[in-house]
């Protein structure tokens, strides 16, 4: 994440959510995940290549990613990457593990604004 005042960094986990969740709508290269997950996020949230390409690796050591050559809309060789099934099944998992956070979170602020 950048670290203009504007943006916070991503509590741990939360970009290997986003990415797992951003190839289960289709496989993609790493410069067109940076942009899908800015544009869904409203530009609120800011990937760093520096962060996403190390957790790509990590990712596909995991195998929850696989990857392939492949060619950007610009001709480019790049890699696209694509979600496993066992990537499935850890993003299921770990969306119902944020849910159960968020919960407890939006109840913590909430009792402290009531």
């Amino acid at each position: 994440m950048a670290k203009n005042s504007e943006f916070r960094d991503l509590f741990p986990g939360a970009l290997e959510v986003m990415i797992l969740q951003s190839l289960r709508l289709r496989p993609m290269h790493g410069y067109a995940l940076v942009k899908h997950i800015k544009q869904v996020s409203g530009e609120l949230l800011q990937v760093e290549e520096g962060s996403l390409y190390p957790a790509l690796q990590r990712m596909l050591r995991a195998g929850l990613l696989e990857s392939e050559a492949g060619v950007s809309a610009k001709g480019r060789p790049t890699r696209i990457y694509r979600l496993t099934e066992a990537g499935l099944r850890h993003l299921e998992q770990e969306v119902i593990s944020f849910e159960k956070m968020f919960a407890g979170i939006t109840r913590v602020l909430a009792a402290a604004r009531g």
